[in-house]
């Protein structure tokens, strides 16, 4: 009974290492992304997307890079950037879907923060996306394991 609890334990320590890895894609996806509907679709980004391409580009290149220096300390530098692009797009999530009234938002020029340029099955929308990439590379952050440096 106890080897098992061992098995299950380093299993679970196994997939905390790995998660920026997932982290690192899931920046890289979104970016890709938000590129292909700003360059291909030519859909205007808002200002809050602005502050969330600010938050979620330099991603792939410090996570790509801590990964690749396996620094141990990637989740203390990358972790902040996360947050603060999830928080933007708490925002802008809340912006969008009326929680929050229209005269409190930064959108005074250009394109308006709640403009509808898609919405895949009814709900699916282009903040929400970002929402959901910030959640992912937050969390995958949040839980991924330390290691410590070598010698």
């Amino acid at each position: 009974m106890k080897a098992r609890k061992s098995f299950g334990k380093m299993e679970f320590t196994s997939i905390r290492e790995t998660l920026s890895y997932f982290a690192w894609t899931t920046a890289l996806v979104a970016t890709t992304g938000s590129l292909f509907f700003s360059e291909v679709m030519e859909l205007p980004p808002c200002v809050l997307c602005w502050y969330q391409r600010i938050a979620m580009y330099p991603l792939v290149i410090v996570l790509g890079a801590g990964i690749i220096m396996r620094d141990p300390r990637m989740k203390y530098y990358a972790l902040p950037l996360a947050m603060v692009g999830l928080l933007i797009s708490i925002y802008h999530n809340l912006l969008y879907y009326g929680v929050v009234p229209e005269s409190i938002m930064p959108c005074q020029q250009g394109i308006s923060c709640t403009t509808v340029h898609i919405e895949w099955l009814g709900f699916i929308t282009i903040p929400l996306m970002a929402l959901a990439a910030f959640a992912v590379v937050s969390l995958c952050l949040w839980l991924h394991k330390t290691g410590r440096l070598e010698k």
